[in-house]
């Protein structure tokens, strides 16, 4: 079973910004493969199916970025899956928009996010950055809660059909070729 974490933050005020790449990439995902309904579980939302196969569990943490990893341990813990299971979907600044990549550990690279998750689990599970660029005169913080320019949405949205088509590679450990087959 894998485990499949989309970061965001939660409520309608933040649905389209930059910081919730993460619940869009898993909602497209979602979408594409017909899981079951989302149930409040696991400080979240949860949504069970199968992909090739795969049983997969989705989640969309109801904390904000800086709680994340209460809720990633909760579901781990609840559906017995180990970090090397895990894959979190989450948006980054060092990346132009709409470029992906994909890498298991390392740092969080300043992704509060991504710090929280890695003190509640360790740094051994997968994690697919979403770019959305970075504008240097904008106060950082500001800038991930902004909405993307029309451009930016319409280039991201095309990257969420993307990573939902091509999921099962990641599934099956083939991130090469998932990151090969989004950047053509």
């Amino acid at each position: 079973m894998k485990l499949l974490v989309g970061l965001g933050n939660p409520g309608s005020d933040y649905a389209m910004t930059r910081h919730n790449m993460g619940f869009q990439a898993v909602d497209a995902i979602v979408r594409r493969f017909s899981f079951k309904d989302w149930k409040k579980d696991c400080k979240g939302v949860v949504a069970r199916g199968e992909i090739d196969g795969e049983k997969v569990v989705v989640l969309k943490p109801h904390t904000f970025m800086n709680l994340l990893g209460e809720a990633v341990l909760a579901a781990m813990s609840f559906f017995k899956i180990k970090p090397a299971d895990v894959i979190v979907f989450h948006d980054d600044l060092a990346l132009p928009v709409g470029k992906v990549k994909v890498k298991t550990g390392g740092s969080a690279a300043g992704h509060n996010g991504i710090k929280n998750i890695d003190a509640h689990i360790g740094p051994d599970y997968m994690r697919v950055r979403i770019g959305i660029d970075q504008d240097r005169f904008i106060d950082t913080a500001d800038y991930v809660l902004g909405v993307p320019s029309a451009d930016d949405q319409k280039a991201l949205a095309d990257v969420m059909d993307k990573i939902a088509e091509n999921v099962p590679l990641l599934l099956k450990g083939d991130e090469n070729n998932f990151m090969n087959r989004l950047a053509g």
